[in-house]
């Protein structure tokens, strides 16, 4: 299987963009996109896959609100949705501290077996699972600075259990950057390449 295509790229970039764009949703409205949280849930205990799209269920219309959500931010000069951009880089940003961690790194990966584990008993988007994955974001990448600072609606943010959707959707899109750089993304082939990473996310979400 080769890793280093646009196409993979862009589709681990739909997975980040997805979760920059749940953790909006819970943020101001305490609701989420059941279908779009559950491929992202799964995408964290999908540790070995056939392929990148393997990750996210095999089937593109499970990205489907991260690759318009994609679209929309490298399409015109007017930054859409800029709390989900500054995310989206925040992730980024923090997969490149977090590869330097080996205690951390250690931390997510007994943790994500756990949580593998509680899924033979609770459903995967069960309130214990999503507990343990964030006590998994809240003992490491919530460590790394800067943090991400989720803006919203403060009585919705004080929810705990819009809290342990947050946290688990933001560690999905730190496994979905980490995904984006094993398959080739770096940051400045996303900025000099812009244009084709558009055309790209345009034709997966045509597809």
């Amino acid at each position: 299987m080769e890793l280093n295509t646009l196409t993979n790229q862009v589709i681990a970039l739909a997975g980040i963009a997805q979760a920059a764009a749940l953790v909006q949703q819970l943020a101001t409205t305490g609701k989420v996109d059941e279908h779009a949280f559950k491929i992202l849930i799964g995408s964290l205990l999908k540790t070995e896959s056939d392929s990148v799209l393997d990750v996210y269920g095999s089937d593109l219309i499970n990205l489907k609100l991260g690759l318009e959500h994609l679209d929309s931010q490298l399409t015109g000069y007017e930054i859409a949705y800029p709390d989900e951009a500054r995310y989206s880089a925040s992730l980024v940003f923090l997969e490149s501290k977090l590869s330097e961690q080996t205690a951390m790194l250690k931390t997510i990966s007994i943790g994500l077996e756990r949580a593998k584990a509680q899924t033979d008993h609770f459903n995967l988007l069960h309130e214990n699972v999503l507990a343990n994955l964030g006590d998994i974001y809240v003992q490491t990448v919530s460590k790394l600075q800067p943090r991400i600072m989720v803006n919203g609606v403060p009585e919705i943010l004080q929810r705990q259990e819009v809290a342990l959707k947050i946290r688990a959707c933001l560690l999905a899109g730190i496994r979905s950057a980490m995904l984006w750089k094993q398959c080739g993304g770096r940051r400045w082939k996303f900025l000099l390449f812009r244009k084709k990473t558009q055309i790209e996310t345009n034709r997966l979400l045509n597809l």
